[in-house]
């Protein structure tokens, strides 16, 4: 009697390699992740492997923000995370909870960092330090996530956020951060931002602004929500302004002719991220 076949290496070459299957992440069922993961990664490559969170907007396009960082992948020994944020998760209608770290009781925070954690641990590689980008939305993310947990972050790059949060210790969240504390039990420290790598990259033509303008009634309005600018060009301009008070290494690219669209914008941040691993940021 012969035993079945072992297909372990055909199933991994097939969903747990390259552009893989998307799972269920660990610590929470309804968010999931995708990956793109080179192969033949050797056991000494490994030791030198990012991973590179790539973080959805509203539209939730997952496997986009994965696939557009596959050659940059291969090319930079990185791994890419792509989680999945689904919208409407306390059947509220809400589409934005993710972008401001809490919903409910979920800690958006929380998730990310043990996604990363997992697929650290998978691949043994090391999730001490990531790149994180988000566009839009999930650059709405990405920089409330740098902001509370900058010890995590190796260098981030956020694209056209609608809202922002700025280092100010005299506003409130999601404005500023003067309540982090009691809200979130973090006290950020802010030598911890003094030479992070930050890149901010913005369409010069993404000005409509009918979606980012907060109105009293709104569900995320609150006081001095539209202070920071008009457009988006202006928020992100203000936003890297505060990084760079905190003594981040900041860097701006307005892209001429480009409105609101990721994969306008994506080679710039590219371009930084590929100069923070080679020395070069």
């Amino acid at each position: 009697m012969t035993s079945a076949p072992d297909n372990t290496e055909k199933l991994n070459a097939l969903y747990h390699l390259e552009a893989t299957t998307i799972y269920a992440a660990r610590a929470d069922q309804r968010f999931s992740y995708t990956l793109y993961v080179p192969t033949g990664l050797t056991e000494e490559q490994r030791k030198h492997t990012t991973i590179l969170v790539a973080v959805h907007g509203t539209g939730r396009m997952q496997t986009l923000y994965r696939d557009i960082f596959s050659e940059f992948a291969r090319a930079q020994n990185c791994i890419v995370l792509a989680p999945l944020f689904p919208a409407n998760v306390l059947q509220d209608g809400n589409l934005s909870g993710y972008k401001y770290i809490q919903e409910g009781d979920i800690r958006y925070d929380h998730i990310m960092l043990d996604m990363i954690d997992e697929v650290a641990q998978r691949y043994h590689v090391s999730g001490g330090k990531v790149l994180m980008f988000g566009f839009s939305g999930g650059a709405h993310f990405t920089h409330r996530f740098t902001l509370l947990h900058p010890h995590r972050i190796r260098a981030a790059s956020v694209g056209a956020p609608g809202s922002v949060t700025l280092l100010d210790f005299e506003r409130p969240w999601w404005t500023g951060v003067a309540d982090v504390q009691t809200r979130f039990g973090v006290t950020i420290d802010r030598s911890a931002f003094r030479g992070l790598p930050m890149h901010f990259v913005v369409g010069k033509d993404d000005t409509e602004n009918w979606e980012i303008t907060f109105h009293e009634g709104d569900r995320h309005y609150m006081q001095g929500a539209n202070d920071a600018g008009a457009t988006r060009p202006e928020r992100i301009r203000t936003l890297a302004a505060s990084f760079a008070k905190a003594g981040a290494s900041t860097r701006i690219d307005e892209v001429p002719g480009v409105s609101h669209e990721v994969t306008d914008v994506v080679a710039y941040s590219q371009a930084f991220f590929a100069d923070v691993l080679n020395g070069r940021a």
